[in-house]
């Protein structure tokens, strides 16, 4: 019986890894089978009176070597993600654009046109790594346009342990079958896709342009939260792409700059997403989209992406309005995805020492999944003097920024769940505020005491005490909210509507944390059923009806909808998105004093 109850649990523990890892359903057969089997040849041993130490050994080392073997060659295949989740998708008619025709697929109710993984550009691949982003190809007959293109090459975990981070974490994990597949990843990244309304009018309708986050170092444009079909179908095109992360990205070399036309390193992902946005004013209106009413948007690194657009001289005149959520690159120092340029050539020179090659030209022949093995940091844009001609920040003093109206803002919890593994403690406190303020930590420390009471914690326990929490709500105003602070008074300075809101609204999933706003704002908390209430959806629609309202009109306001004042009517106020949506005062504004005091302590340097 206890021989029969462990093959049982190993086998319900072996199964449960399967699902975690992916692995294909003949991969489950074939465990169930050998757990049988196993079972068989204890019985009939028993039964022969040959049970005996080594036969009981002999058996364990053969079932677990079936169920090794069974777990490496029943690993998921890769496989594009589709358009639309609803299966065989109707087609849409041909488009005609310049690169040649091409289809795409319908959404469930066919009230949205999809077309996923258009070249935008040629594969940055070969002689075209560490280049600006050329021209796309064209191609013969009709392209189906009918699944995400693979997204960009990025360090790829451990698939069980991403599925449990989506248990533990997200609280969105289901077990469901027909998921037993990983999504491609490839240095043949450069694809857009097009959520558009079906609307047999002539009338062009205004463009939201997203840039995905992930820290310049993961994501893809094919993940839920950031499709577009429910802000489609409120007379919007939606537009997401992928670009080139990480050190594909973002290396930075003085020799590649030689060889450059342009005299440009070390901002390929930011020059892929200029060369998306030149591609979606050149060819959206074959789709509905008016090129002259585009909104640029994204969110984390996404976000200070977008900052970068609105002060790159490229970018001039290719858009409108800008949202921006929790990030930017307008302090004088950038807490995170900005450097200066001495900063990226020597990480730049950290992935040569990898490598041990002498120049650039070298890391083109390294296979790209080898590539990803460095040991620099390639998670930050910097001053090129070509995308980029100087610190963000002299930009807007200057007033050449591009963005002509700006919805921007943060959630409460921005910094926690980036801090699990910091161990803060009364004694420690102080030291770890200086880590990101040097000699005005303490001033912080004044002002959010390690004592602070504790902070309303959702799914992120704080087993260490208060200072945990305290540390937590000054990083989230260094990191995250400060940039919008910031951000919000160049736009007042400069005369420009600009409205920032503060996103609290508690949930099952990710909460208020970093991130938590996305499905609520472009309309995707049905894609996560049972973590998402009545209150959650009301919200949702009235965030999405502010951001298509601003898309239209650079204003959010709009009729039946709470009333959100512009910051120029009171710098002080934010608009809170919850249950209750109000206009209250930004509750960091002391932490913003302190931390502009070290700020311009910098800029005195």
């Amino acid at each position: 019986m206890v021989f029969t109850i462990v093959v049982l649990l190993v086998t319900i523990f072996y199964l449960a890894l399967l699902e975690l890892s992916k692995n294909i359903l003949l991969g489950w057969c074939i465990g169930i089978i050998a757990m049988v089997l196993m079972l068989f040849a204890r019985r009939k041993i028993t039964l022969a009176g040959k049970k005996s130490f080594k036969n009981s050994t002999l058996l364990w080392i053969g079932f677990l070597v079936v169920l090794c073997g069974n777990y490496i060659l029943t690993a998921p295949p890769y496989k594009n993600l589709p358009a639309v989740d609803n299966k065989n998708p109707e087609v849409t008619e041909v488009v005609h654009i310049p690169q040649g025709d091409l289809t795409g697929v319908y959404n469930a109710d066919k009230s949205v046109k999809v077309y996923a993984g258009i070249p935008y550009a040629k594969a940055p691949v070969g002689d075209l790594r560490f280049k600006e982003p050329q021209k796309p190809d064209g191609w013969e007959g009709v392209r189906a346009c009918d699944e995400f293109g693979p997204m960009a090459m990025q360090p790829r975990g451990n698939t069980a342990f991403n599925s449990l981070s989506h248990i533990l974490g997200w609280h969105d994990y289901v077990v469901q079958a027909g998921d037993e597949f990983l999504e491609p990843m490839s240095e043949d990244c450069l694809y857009l896709n097009v959520f558009a309304p079906e609307d047999n009018s002539t009338e062009l309708k205004p463009v939201i342009f997203y840039v995905h986050g992930g820290s310049l170092t993961t994501g893809q444009s094919s993940y839920s939260e950031y499709r577009g079909e429910d802000l489609a179908k409120q007379g919007v095109v939606f537009v997401n792409f992928a670009y080139r992360l990480g050190v594909f990205g973002y290396y930075t070399a003085d020799d590649l700059k030689e060889e450059s036309p342009n005299g440009t390193t070390g901002n390929y992902g930011l020059l892929d997403q200029i060369a998306a946005l030149n591609w979606v004013r050149e060819n959206i209106a074959y789709f509905g989209g008016d090129p002259d009413q585009i909104t640029i948007a994204g969110e984390s690194a996404g976000s200070s992406s977008v900052n970068a657009l609105c002060v790159s001289p490229l970018t001039e005149g290719m858009f409108n309005y800008a949202i921006a959520e929790s990030s930017g690159i307008v302090a004088v120092e950038p807490f995170h995805t900005f450097r200066n340029y001495e900063e990226a050539l020597t990480e730049g020179k950290k992935v040569r020492d990898t490598f041990k090659v002498s120049c650039s030209d070298e890391l083109r022949n390294i296979p790209a999944e080898k590539l990803l093995e460095n040991d620099s940091d390639q998670s930050a844009m910097t001053v090129d003097g070509y995308a980029i001609i100087e610190q963000p920040y002299l930009t807007y003093e200057k007033g050449n920024n591009h963005e002509k109206a700006l919805l921007n803002g943060f959630n409460v919890k921005e910094s926690d769940a980036f801090m699990l593994d910091t161990r803060a403690t009364k004694e420690n406190y102080q030291e770890l505020l200086a880590e990101a303020l040097g000699d005005y930590a303490k001033e912080m420390a004044d002002i959010v005491p390690a004592d602070s009471p504790q902070r309303d914690q959702y799914f992120i326990v704080d087993a260490l005490g208060d200072a945990k929490g305290a540390l937590n709500t000054a990083y989230s105003a260094i990191w995250f909210s400060y940039s919008h602070y910031v951000w919000n008074n160049y736009m007042i300075d400069q005369n420009r509507p600009s409205y920032e809101y503060n996103f609290t609204k508690t949930n099952k999933s990710l909460s208020n944390y970093h991130a938590g706003e996305i499905p609520y704002a472009y309309g995707n908390l049905w894609r996560h059923p049972g973590l998402y209430d009545e209150e959650d959806y009301k919200l949702s629609e009235i965030m999405q009806k502010y951001w298509v309202n601003f898309a239209k009109t650079g204003n959010p306001n709009g009729q039946g909808l709470p009333k959100w004042n512009q910051k120029s009517d009171d710098p002080n106020q934010i608009l809170q998105l919850d249950v209750d949506i109000k206009m209250i005062e930004d509750p960091n504004l002391e932490l913003y004093k302190v931390i502009d005091k070290y700020q311009n302590s910098k800029k005195e340097k």
